[in-house]
Formats: C-alpha cells, sequence, structure tokens
C-alpha cells in the first residue's frame, strides 16, 4: 500500500552549507527522505578542473565530512538521502560513501549514482546552438572550455529508487528534481501527469535553498525579525499524494517559517510565475496559495504544470579570465581624501607598468561600494572615519593579475599616510555559458553499488 504522506527535509542549500541543521532533522524530523543541493552554475566547472588534476576527486569538498555525520544517524534512522554532491564525478562520490558507509558498519545500503549530464565530449556537435545569453553560437567562444553539463530530470532518481537505493547520489540535476523524484516513487505519480509534476516541482522549488525559506535570507532586523537565527533550522516538506504542501520546521530549532518566507522563496529566480521551466515540467506557479496554518507551519497548494519543451539546459563552463585584487585601510581624520589620492596613484602606476588590463573598478568600502559615489553624494552621506579602499582588474594575464594586489600593497610605504590591513589575492575566473541540447542527447544511467540483502 503506497504512503498518503511523506516528510521530505532540506539538508543544503549551496555547497558549503553547514551540517548541523541537516543532522537534527534526520534525527528529529521523522523524515522518508533528505535531500542536499550542493550545486550552483559555476560549481560544476571548478569541480571538472578537480576532476582533471586529479580523476579520484571532482565531487563536493564536504562530501565526506557530511556522510560521515549522516552515516551516524543511519545507524538508528531509516532516511533516504538524495544529493547533487556527485558534481562533475558522481561516480567517485558513491565509491567514497560505499567505503565510508562499510567502515560504519552499514553494509547493507545501497548506493546509487546516476550519470549522463556530461556532454563534454560531444560539445563540438553543437558549436552552431546559440547561447542563450547573446545568441551567438557557442563556437564564437574563443577560449579554454572546461565543461559541459546539462540539468537531468528526475527520471534517474527515481529509476534509483526503483531499484531500491538508500543513497543517490547525482551530477547535474535540476534543483527541484531533487525533492520531485522520491514523490513520484512513493505516490505512485505517472511521468506524463504533468498536474502533479508542477505541484512536486514547487515543493522541491521551496526546499533548495534550505535555509532561506526558515528565515535566514528573509531576515532583516527591526523590520522583519526572525528568532534564534544562530540557531536557524532547516525546512521540512510535508507532501500529500494529492501535492498538497505543508513547509514547516523542528519546533526547538531557530528560524521562521510564515506565509512571508515562503512567499519570497516561491518568487526566488522564477522569471514568470506562470512558465517556470524544468526538465521534468513547463511549472505553473501562477495560482498558488500560501496560507499559514499554525506558528511555523505554512500550507501551499495551487500549483500545475504542462509537458516540458524537450530540451535540457546545458551550461558550459569555460575560462573567463584572471581577476586581481587588492585592498588597503586608511582612518581617523580625512580618511576618505587619503583613500582617493591612494586610487589615483594606482591609476597612474597601471598605466605607468603597462598592465593589460580589461576592466578596472575602485570602490571605498563603508562609503560607496555598494551604491557609487553619487548615491553617497546624493544622500548626504557623512565622509567616514574609516574607509577600505578596494581594487579588482580583469585580465586575460595571471602575471598583470599579480600585480594589482603588488601595487596596493606597495602603498604601504609609498603613500598616502596611514594605510594599513593591505591584501591581496587573485581569482581564476570560470564564466558559463548556456544553450539549449534535446533530451534525447542525453544517456541517463543508474548505477548501484553494493548493499547487502
Amino acid at each position: 500500500m503506497r504512503k498518503q504522506k511523506i516528510r521530505i527535509g532540506s539538508g543544503a542549500g549551496y555547497a558549503g552549507d553547514r551540517i548541523e541543521p541537516a543532522i537534527s532533522l534526520m534525527e528529529k524530523g521523522e523524515l522518508d527522505y533528505i535531500i542536499f543541493e550542493c550545486l550552483a552554475e559555476r560549481t560544476i566547472s571548478i569541480a571538472q578542473k578537480q576532476k582533471k588534476e586529479n580523476p579520484a576527486l571532482g565531487y563536493n569538498d564536504l562530501l565526506v565530512y557530511r556522510f560521515e555525520r549522516i552515516f551516524d544517524v543511519l545507524k538508528e534512522k531509516k532516511v533516504k538521502v538524495i544529493t547533487n554532491m556527485g558534481a562533475a564525478n558522481p561516480k567517485a562520490a558513491a565509491e567514497r560513501c560505499r567505503q565510508l558507509a562499510d567502515e560504519k558498519g552499514l553494509h547493507h545500503l545501497k548506493v546509487a549514482y546516476v550519470t549522463g549530464d556530461d556532454l563534454f565530449d560531444k560539445l563540438k556537435d553543437y558549436g552552431n546552438l546559440p547561447m542563450m545569453e547573446n545568441g551567438l553560437p557557442l563556437s564564437s567562444l574563443d577560449v579554454e572550455l572546461l565543461s559541459a553539463n546539462g540539468y537531468l530530470g528526475c527520471g534517474g532518481i527515481v529509476e534509483a529508487l526503483q531499484q531500491g537505493a538508500d543513497i543517490v547520489i547525482t551530477g547535474r540535476v535540476a534543483d527541484p528534481s531533487l525533492t520531485l523524484a522520491p514523490l513520484i516513487y512513493e505516490f505512485g505519480w505517472a511521468m506524463d501527469d504533468y498536474d502533479k509534476l508542477g505541484k512536486g516541482t514547487l515543493a522541491g522549488h521551496l526546499l533548495e535553498c534550505a535555509g532561506q525559506i526558515t528565515g535566514g535570507y528573509y531576515a532583516d532586523p527591526g523590520y522583519k525579525d526572525v528568532p534564534d537565527l544562530w540557531n536557524l533550522g532547516f525546512p521540512i516538506a510535508e507532501v500529500s499524494a494529492d501535492g498538497e504542501i505543508l513547509i514547516t520546521k523542528l519546533e526547538d530549532a531557530g528560524g521562521l517559517v510564515s506565509e512571508d518566507t515562503v512567499k519570497e522563496q516561491l518568487l526566488y529566480e522564477i522569471e514568470n510565475p506562470a512558465c517556470y521551466f524544468t526538465p521534468d515540467v513547463i511549472a505553473d506557479f501562477s495560482k498558488v496559495s500560501v496560507k499559514q496554518d499554525g506558528p511555523d507551519r505554512v500550507l501551499v497548494t495551487g500549483a500545475g504544470g504542462r509537458a516540458p519543451n524537450g530540451y535540457y539546459k546545458t551550461s558550459v563552463g569555460y575560462h573567463d579570465c584572471y581577476i586581481g585584487v587588492g585592498e588597503i585601510s586608511y582612518g581617523g581624520m580625512n580618511a576618505l581624501e587619503r583613500a582617493k589620492l591612494a586610487k589615483k596613484i594606482l591609476e597612474y602606476r597601471f598605466a605607468q607598468t603597462g598592465l593589460q588590463i580589461d576592466e578596472v573598478r575602485f570602490d571605498y568600502i563603508g562609503y560607496s561600494s555598494l551604491y557609487g559615489e553619487m548615491h553617497a553624494a546624493r544622500f548626504d552621506a557623512p565622509k567616514p572615519a574609516e574607509v577600505r579602499l578596494r581594487v579588482a582588474a580583469r585580465t586575460k594575464s595571471l602575471a598583470d593579475a599579480k600585480r594589482i594586489g603588488e601595487e596596493t600593497e606597495a602603498l604601504y610605504t609609498n603613500g598616502p599616510a596611514g594605510g594599513g590591513g593591505a591584501e591581496k589575492k587573485v581569482k581564476d575566473i570560470i564564466s558559463i555559458a548556456s544553450v539549449l541540447i534535446p533530451a534525447e542527447d542525453f544517456d541517463v544511467r543508474v548505477h548501484i553499488i553494493g548493499g547487502e540483502a
């Protein structure tokens, strides 16, 4: 007999998220599933670089740290885990998890991984496709290409669950698909019941950023207060077989689940609520109802959907440039004027030394770094008692990027007076171009590692 309601917790909302709220959910949340959403647009390209340097890597840097804690809980609690922490190397991630599970004595757990999102080896076949960002053909990118990963749907995860997987590790899949998959599996939803898939996609969208929906990104003291933010709890979605969603959290956790926190997450990254494209469904959130159902309990209903467009958005990562950064602080009387003189010195020095700079930006942190000097003057902002000058320059050359920070550091003894706390760094910038590739071009496969009968 199929379940009529399941509870899914969110264990992470980004690659470096904290682990304690997830463990609390697994221990006390009476969960059926927990998802760890840990990929952003550029994250997987960075992971591809790691994999090229070491074929045993390329998965989330915190995977071992997280699963060591997760497996301790799974000794007592039966919670299935679904995650995209596999990043560029789900196979290696699954093998490492299998090793950790065995070390913890959890030989019975079935670990599955899903492949098929990586199309890098076939990328030359798609050179004529227009990039979504500018309409130019992909082949017009005259740069070092690093990766090409399509946003898979939930099908591979569903298949893994059907094969009895306790832990499912993927590479690039659409964020809501991590939650949609167990709903399809548990409730027996048809893969073409797009109304239900739209509802399940909404549940996944509400969970995908973890603490955002429980008040983390919502909090604004004196305006939108959130209790005990230091102890922020992650959300739980209690989803029924008809697609009704109840968002809540643990009673003893900090944070807040309200109509407003849910509405803010509902609209997060949604360009058109009536037409939210995913690989599984074109979801329609335009008629969604959000209603408080008690303290830290919000009922969400009314999502729908229709057939997907048959394409998977594919993120192509490439090496764009280097950014050299230098920072130095000035304090006391005339601090802002000294920072402005420092800027002028740097501008002259960059020209004198022949640095090849494509773009440069100067900020007076604490005065105008967010909105610019014109905005600060418009609101009659007082001259600060302290200001930190930051310069960032985009270059094609690593050597030129390093010179940005070196010239900033040289202000210590070369003026103006009173500079302190100088720092320098170089960022290796990976950028993303997006193309739409037919879904049938992706060979999605499920692999099971271990698990005793």
